[in-house]
């Protein structure tokens, strides 16, 4: 059992999440990934596409409204029960999962900031027939945030959005954009808000979709905005709080990014005690040589600290404890971390075989190089945790002096 899984155990007294309201999702989850994303994954991959379809039956079988509240339709679940669904499908294939993490976070901002009007379309979505995407990266911005270009100009019916958006999740086919825009240019993160936008409206386009080294059923793409009308009511997130409500939902996303890097990592070494204890070499199985008992023995280290910084990391963000967000770059870098240099190793002690894409062991590798990219590149968590270390020792990181 991996030490994500280990540490959701020993903490769900903790939890404020109900063990019914966990477990049911995850039984949902559990029977998802194996029946529907574990046998299709490789062909997902081969067709370079998000599965639109399956993306929809995930939602109509309860995973599309996780973060939404009961009395909206939702699951009404916390950041702590998300990471362990997405974890669990994330075991069969990241780029799936991930575009369900997207969207149930973007459906949970909604019901929580959203207005009475924007509620109405919570039913669709959490339906799974309206996906959501969140659009705040920019070609030219990478990891920086603040330096969004997409400028939103207020005219008499309300704002038109111009600019562009690049590394968004689910582009090929999200239907509610979630568009953060400068509307006080010069002004930073100060200017930033949120609207709330239909895909299919004049001036919004969608650029071609990214030819990556894996993970193309996440639908990775942009987005080009020219004279896009908005009106009053498509205000999600006001001038001022936009860039918080933002981080919000990357801390969020880093947790649970960690988790599903646990789960990736798990499986790769259950791959691989496997594959050794049956492949004999030199008249024993190569799991009786001791060096490949050490090297995953490492592995399974590794996995288990990797673990509780994931657990510690969403139930922070989950009841937002002060160093939330700190726990949360931790998490998600050394997850990643760990998951790149085991889901090798794992390889590794399997030989040429763990190429081979009847074992997931390749599909994971591209799916823990793509987390580290995911909401922040692993410089950025270095960049979060520098700051707080210096910041507590009462001096100023030397980047920002």
């Amino acid at each position: 059992m991996s030490g994500y899984r280990n540490a959701r155990k020993s903490s769900r007294r903790r939890s404020s999440v109900t063990s019914a309201s966990v477990n049911d999702p995850i039984d949902i989850a559990r029977s998802f990934a194996r029946d529907v994303v574990a046998p299709n994954a490789a062909r997902w991959e081969l067709e370079r596409a998000l599965p639109r379809q399956a993306v929809t039956e995930a939602a109509r079988a309860g995973l599309g409204g996780l973060l939404a509240p009961r009395s909206l339709g939702g699951a009404g679940l916390g950041t702590s029960a998300l990471a362990d669904v997405m974890a669990t499908l994330a075991a069969a294939d990241l780029a799936f999962a991930f575009v369900l993490v997207v969207h149930n976070n973007l459906v949970g901002a909604i019901a929580r900031r959203g207005s009475a009007a924007q509620h109405e379309q919570l039913a669709a979505m959490i339906a799974g027939e309206r996906l959501g995407a969140f659009l705040l990266t920019e070609p030219g911005g990478g990891s920086d945030a603040a330096n969004i270009t997409t400028v939103a100009r207020p005219d008499a019916h309300g704002w038109v959005l111009d600019g562009e958006k690049a590394w968004i999740t689910a582009a090929t086919h999200a239907d509610v954009l979630a568009v953060y825009a400068q509307t006080q240019p010069g002004s930073g993160a100060r200017g930033i808000a949120a609207f709330l936008l239909d895909a299919d409206r004049p001036g919004v386009e969608r650029t071609e979709p990214y030819a990556m080294l894996g993970g193309h059923a996440m639908g990775a793409g942009g987005f080009r905005f020219t004279g896009a009308a908005a009106g009053p009511e498509e205000l999600f997130v006001p001038a001022g709080e936009g860039f918080r409500a933002a981080m919000e939902g990357i801390d969020a996303a880093r947790a649970v990014v960690a988790a599903m890097c646990c789960a990736m990592l798990q499986t790769a070494l259950d791959a691989a005690v496997a594959h050794t204890s049956g492949r004999a070499a030199f008249g024993r199985t190569i799991a009786d040589f001791q060096g490949v008992q050490w090297a995953l023995a490492d592995v399974a280290t590794d996995l288990a600290a990797a673990g509780h910084l994931a657990r510690a990391a969403a139930e922070a963000v989950e009841h937002h404890h002060p160093d939330a967000t700190v726990a949360a770059a931790h998490a998600k870098k050394f997850a990643t971390r760990v998951a790149m240099t085991g889901i090798t190793q794992c390889m590794q002690v399997m030989g040429a075989d763990g190429l081979r894409h009847e074992h997931p062991l390749a599909r994971h590798l591209a799916g823990v190089k793509i987390a580290q990219y995911l909401d922040g590149a692993t410089e950025i968590q270095n960049v979060v945790i520098a700051r707080r270390l210096f910041t507590r020792n009462g001096t100023t990181p030397p980047a920002t002096r």
